[in-house]
């Protein structure tokens, strides 16, 4: 990676532990939701955190399943992302999977963790966030 390609915020690294750039990791699928959807739902999760980091809400509606989708994306302002850990990405079913997660974030000074099982649906071949329990 060259330092005019910057680290993709969800934190993937290469076979070598590099740092995997944004625009071949999660920025593939920010771009082109239409033309290139997260293969998997663990990507599919990445890239809503990397969504997150860069507040872009067009993405986090597309990628969030109908039936549980809010009608618009609020983010808190003044909150930054510090890093986002995967600890479990398992398929549930046929087109069911499920991911937990730790995202680390810091608001006016403080720190805070979002624990999540995040549940996911594959339908049409895309995946899509469906909803969560906190941990």
């Amino acid at each position: 990676m060259s330092s005019t390609e910057p680290a993709c915020p969800c934190g993937r690294l290469d076979a070598k532990r590099r740092p995997v750039p944004f625009a071949q990791c999660c920025g593939r699928y920010l771009g082109h939701f239409d033309a290139t959807p997260a293969p998997d739902a663990g990507s599919l999760m990445r890239s809503r955190y990397s969504a997150f980091v860069r507040e872009d809400a067009p993405y986090l509606l597309a990628t969030w399943h109908p039936s549980t989708r809010p009608p618009q994306v609020d983010f808190e302002p003044g909150l930054k992302w510090l890093g986002l850990e995967v600890r479990m990405h398992r398929v549930t079913g046929g087109q069911r999977a499920e991911v937990e997660f730790v995202a680390r974030s810091r608001l006016a000074g403080r720190a805070h963790r979002l624990h999540e099982r995040s549940r996911f649906a594959q339908e049409q071949g895309r995946w899509f966030y469906v909803d969560g329990d906190l941990l």
